[in-house]
């Protein structure tokens, strides 16, 4: 995505799979629980909770896991009750960075948000106005259609409201407005094309240029937000 190179954040979450597994369901059942608290435990009618229960499936999340975290979201289980809070912040070299956490402890969650910002250089500040909300899809480029089929595919994608459509050597990155994401992710399912990620984001309006002896604090900087449990989701304008 403009600015923030979430191919990049796939790749290096994928590198730590086998050792963040259990992080990763940590946030998934967060987000499973959050999503049956606020729109019900029927996935049919509540789109958030059946994408968070898509990608927990892919993740290979036991189905029981699953289950006890709608559970705890419908109250028909007791549980934490989580909340939802975003920060904004100024990274290494003043590159606008937006989180999205879920925590059960809001002093707790603001205390570790700002010490990370603090220890590689950066602070808490106003920085949403840098961002759009948008829906974006992506596909690894291995799950792609074969190329006599490219055209047709994509003209596809525009009639159900693809605004922007990029290959990258990683894959497939397709833009549109927020309310026409169900439609568009619609023509990969009934093509029976996995998608790596579907969901509404941050996308930067305007690439920053970074020098690159700022590069590594930086990717020290967006490893240390993946490694964070309370953070959902993050994006920045960055041009890496």
């Amino acid at each position: 995505m403009s600015g923030h190179s979430k191919w990049a954040t796939i790749k290096r979450k994928k590198g730590k799979l086998d050792a963040e597994r259990g992080r990763t369901f940590t946030r998934l059942i967060k987000e499973i629980t959050v999503a049956a608290r606020q729109g019900g435990g029927d996935i049919e009618g509540n789109p958030r909770l059946r994408t968070a229960i898509s990608i927990a499936k892919g993740s290979n999340m036991p189905a029981d896991n699953i289950k006890k975290a709608i559970q705890k979201g419908t109250g028909e289980l007791p549980g934490v009750t989580y909340e939802e809070i975003t920060y904004e912040g100024y990274g290494p070299a003043g590159v606008a960075v937006y989180l999205m956490t879920m925590t059960d402890n809001k002093n707790r969650s603001a205390a570790e948000i700002r010490h990370l910002f603090a220890e590689y250089g950066g602070s808490l500040g106003a920085v949403r106005w840098n961002f759009s909300e948008q829906g974006v899809i992506r596909v690894a480029a291995e799950d792609l259609p074969d190329a006599p089929d490219k055209e047709s595919f994509e003209l596809s994608l525009i009639d159900a409201g693809a605004e922007d459509i990029k290959r990258e050597e990683e894959g497939l990155t397709v833009y549109c407005q927020n309310q026409a994401l169900p439609l568009v992710k619609k023509i990969f399912d009934r093509q029976n094309i996995p998608t790596e990620s579907a969901a509404v984001e941050y996308v930067a309006k305007e690439k920053a240029a970074l020098a690159p002896e700022n590069r590594e604090n930086l990717e020290k900087f967006l490893s240390a937000l993946d490694e964070c449990e309370e953070i959902v989701d993050y994006y920045h304008n960055a041009d890496i």
